[in-house]
């Protein structure tokens, strides 16, 4: 499953830095305002232990993760919306993501100019979401436009989409992202249609090279309008990207020295993982042990179709172990003599860590 997060935020905030250290590669960072223009795009490792204790017990030859596609924009500027800057390119691309980080930066340096000339965290997010409202703004007028010729010309189903569009634009008038709204089911497949950047999933991460109290980003909530609820987590680039370029003894003994237990790209990685609604289900055997990303409320059905479209075709059960249970009871044997090894139909909710052996008709 093909999974998208976008990395934004003003120039000099520190995207690609970030980006380097998640994907531990050496794209240009310099001090200065658009030093990236194309996206730069990296597959990361999705985080998971559980992969490594499951793979020891059917001791696989091969293990296989899940993974997020992270992408580096160029900065955005105020008047974005409006072609300021790199905005349209800026927006294009964004539009192509599941979900946004928003980096705001949070650090001092005298060498890393500011492209408002001071540190303040709220006027940055402040402007990166009006600019994203502003062009949703521009969306939804321009599908109006267009609904609006359909209803003089007869067809009935322009107006209920009309009055959807509406709606849309006056809770973009009042600054609400559409990702805070609640719609119907029906509603919701009609506004996807659209591709706003409201309406995808956003989390706020703070790069500091300072102790930030959690006091001081929940008063940023509250300023940006979208609740105390918010996905952020804080964040130094910068140390993180020192740490990418380690191998694995030295930096594990460098963590352990500066007292990190775990990375925050680890933690960032898992969020935006969550953030996106998914969890994770497993495949495992002597040749491979593999995590396989989901959407959570997922059916045995819509699993087996992820694995391949076969598997789904001719889905017959499902059989499934839960995560502690294969654990515990060291593996499939343990847990079919155990009577947790259970048989589940097409219609079986998914569970996080679930192991599931398809059987199925060719």
């Amino acid at each position: 499953m093909n999974i998208k997060c976008g990395i934004v935020g003003l120039p000099n905030v520190g995207k690609s830095t970030l980006f380097n250290a998640l994907t531990e590669s050496s794209i240009p960072a310099e001090n200065y305002p658009f030093c990236t223009i194309d996206p730069n795009i990296g597959i990361v490792q999705v985080p998971d232990l559980r992969l490594n204790k499951i793979s020891e017990i059917v001791k696989s030859n091969n293990l296989i993760p899940t993974y997020i596609e992270f992408v580096d924009i160029a900065g955005l500027v105020s008047g974005a919306s409006e072609g300021e800057g790199l905005g349209n390119k800026f927006l294009s691309h964004i539009r192509e993501t599941d979900a946004i980080i928003h980096l705001v930066r949070y650090f001092s340096d005298k060498n890393i100019s500011h492209v408002s000339g001071e540190i303040n965290p709220n006027n940055d997010i402040e402007t990166i979401n009006t600019e994203l409202l502003l062009a949703d703004i521009d969306s939804v007028n321009k599908s109006l436009i267009k609904a609006e010729k359909k209803i003089k010309s007869g067809n009935k189903e322009a107006t209920k989409w009309y009055k959807l569009l509406q709606e849309l634009l006056c809770q973009l008038e009042k600054e609400t992202p559409i990702r805070n709204i609640k719609f119907i089911d029906e509603d919701l497949l009609l506004i996807k249609q659209l591709n706003l950047i409201t309406a995808k999933p956003m989390m706020y991460v703070q790069n500091t090279n300072e102790e930030i109290s959690p006091d001081n980003f929940k008063s940023i909530s509250v300023a940006i309008g979208e609740g105390l609820n918010l996905n952020k987590i804080k964040i130094c680039a910068r140390l993180e990207s020192e740490l990418a370029q380690l191998d694995s003894n030295d930096r594990e003994a460098l963590m352990k020295e500066l007292g990190i237990e775990e990375s925050g790209l680890s933690k960032m990685i898992r969020t935006a993982y969550d953030l996106l609604g998914l969890q994770t289900f497993y495949t495992a055997g002597p040749k491979e042990t593999k995590a396989w990303a989901i959407k959570k409320n997922s059916s045995a059905f819509d699993a087996a179709g992820i694995i391949h479209t076969d598997f789904q075709k001719g889905f017959i059960k499902a059989e499934v172990i839960s995560y502690e249970d294969f654990i515990t009871l060291n593996g499939e044997a343990g847990a079919k003599e155990a009577g947790k090894l259970r048989l589940e139909g097409k219609e079986y909710k998914v569970n996080d860590g679930d192991i599931i052996h398809f059987r199925f008709n060719v």
